[in-house]
């Protein structure tokens, strides 16, 4: 195409029908908000201790002692029971049978510990259950909670791969419509999940369709839409209704306190969206590079019916339009060649964030206060961040905008060990400051990438940069659990790798005020 943008310009910019497609497309970003990050309440770890079992002929002082207590770096190094270990039966029956009182008569310390050979009982005033607690996901087996949030993140990553491929070659609206049912399917089904093992595959393939019909979405709105709507949908719009989702999340988790439950309500919005089929177009853009011109000119002059204009009798001309097989094939040899060089720096600042802003999203249980207060806060931030990505991605130079959040958002992290232990308000609103600017380098990066690859290519190129930054995410839930080895080795890790991103974004094209390019001989080189 000489220029698609030019060509369907009569329609307008904000007429009835972009903004039907503007908004109904963001109404499916709500589900991976409130679900993406589900793991939060799902699998949080309620307060344990190991089980003595009540049979056991103790006095009520060992039986009161039984715990033994350990330094606890979360609170500053008090003094708290044990959650992994307790003194030995055997030990505690002896000394009590003989009267001996422990502290006074017993130097605990010399007293012999055991592992929970009897299981844990646990807190219930948060929860009634998790997974956590129902399969006990601590001490030995504490690596499974963190696994969980990473397989989740490897069906992503495995989503982001294939729904490039599938809608590059059947189409956005299709492959959007079928990973909603996909997933609202699954997550239902991991309600039922008898094992840890069973919801971990079921939660595989929640990943792998969220993933797919938010990059399928994304992607229809950025080529459906005109350009200053465009910038608007890929920034604010896609990421605030993904913001609004993910506000829902403590709410719901607040009063829906048992795991299977809550993920019974988190799966029926899933079918409210079967009546959006009738109403989501497939993308014009995706029909012409498919030499479907007849189809792309019926959406279009739908269009102008629905915005009340009178369309030119001929929109698309046939010569405009070269075969998609081979726009595909001439593209694709071109951009497999090159991919190494264009995709690199891109997929570093990718990673990067996708660490940054999934860690400090999944973190919000660790930090001081409610953790319904703090998710609720972490989700809320993100609404002003977007906001200012769509004013930074309107006006502003796509490398300093990604540039100044990212070493922003870095640089509070890292200021976070300078703060003393006890004052845990203002670190946690340098964790919100840090989760603000790199929140709002997320919805700049995506837009960014967007606007990098041609047209033939987009979905794919977009999935499989959201595919390589995946490793990110898989290793997200991991920089928490360093937190048991030193709290602020997450913060300084992290800071770490968004500053040094934030220097290496200045090394990317500049696309600010460019037209989106339809063939890879458009696309812009990469410097360096």
């Amino acid at each position: 195409m000489s220029d698609y943008d030019a060509e369907i310009a009569f329609l307008g910019e904000w007429g009835r029908f972009q903004q039907k497609v503007f908004y109904l497309l963001c109404l499916t970003a709500i589900p991976n908000g409130f679900t993406g990050l589900s793991i939060v309440f799902l699998a949080d770890t309620p307060a344990h201790r190991c089980v003595v079992p009540a049979h056991v002929n103790l006095s009520a002082a060992w039986r009161n002692s039984s715990i033994p207590l350990e330094e606890d770096q979360s609170h500053g190094g008090a003094l708290v029971p044990s959650k992994c270990s307790r003194y030995k039966i055997d030990a505690m029956l002896s000394y009590s049978d003989r009267g001996l009182l422990p502290g006074v008569d017993v130097n605990l310390s010399h007293v012999p510990q055991e592992s929970c050979l009897d299981g844990w009982e646990y807190d219930r005033s948060q929860y009634i259950s998790t997974i956590a607690s129902e399969w006990d996901l601590v001490c030995d087996d504490s690596w499974k909670k963190p696994m969980t949030s990473s397989v989740y993140f490897c069906g992503v990553l495995t989503g982001s791969f294939i729904t490039g491929q599938l809608s590059d070659r059947y189409g956005r609206k299709i492959v959007l419509f079928l990973t909603i049912a996909i997933q609202t399917v699954f997550t239902f089904s991991q309600a039922f999940a008898p094992s840890w093992t069973v919801f971990c595959a079921l939660f595989f393939v929640v990943g792998l369709a969220q993933i797919s019909y938010y990059v399928s979405a994304f992607v229809l709105g950025t080529e459906t839409l005109g350009p200053r709507v465009r910038t608007i949908f890929s920034t604010a719009g896609m990421c605030m209704f993904f913001g609004l989702g993910y506000m829902f999340l403590p709410l719901l988790a607040f009063f829906i306190r048992d795991w299977r439950k809550l993920l019974l309500c988190l799966a029926l919005p899933g079918f409210l969206y079967v009546p959006l089929w009738w109403f989501v177009p497939e993308s014009p853009r995706w029909l012409l590079s498919k030499g479907r011109i007849g189809d792309a000119e019926a959406i279009i002059r739908a269009a102008a019916k629905t915005n009340k204009i009178e369309p030119p009798s001929v929109i698309f001309s046939p010569l405009q339009v070269r075969p998609y097989w081979l726009l595909w094939l001439t593209d694709f040899g071109q951009f497999c060649l090159s991919c190494f060089i264009r995709y690199r720096k891109n997929n570093t600042i990718l990673n990067t964030v996708t660490i940054a802003y999934f860690a400090l999203s999944l973190n919000t249980s660790n930090l001081h206060g409610n953790v319904y207060f703090n998710c609720f806060l972490s989700a809320l931030v993100e609404m002003p961040a977007y906001a200012v990505s769509w004013v930074m991605f309107r006006w502003y130079s796509r490398r300093l905008s990604l540039f100044s959040t990212l070493f922003t958002g870095g640089l509070f992290l890292l200021l976070i060990q300078l703060i003393p232990a006890g004052m845990t308000i203002s670190k946690d609103f340098n964790v919100m400051i840090g989760k603000f600017a790199i929140t709002t380098a997320f919805a700049v990066v995506y837009a960014y990438t967007a606007e990098l690859y041609p047209t033939v290519l987009r979905n794919t190129a977009v999935g499989t940069c959201s595919m390589a930054s995946r490793i990110g995410s898989i290793t997200a839930p991991f920089f928490i659990y360093l937190r048991s080895y030193s709290i602020s080795l997450p913060y300084i890790l992290m800071g770490s790798l968004t500053v040094l991103s934030g220097l290496l974004s200045l090394l990317l094209p500049e696309s600010y005020g460019m037209p989106l390019p339809e063939t890879i001989t458009h696309m812009q080189h990469f410097p360096g």
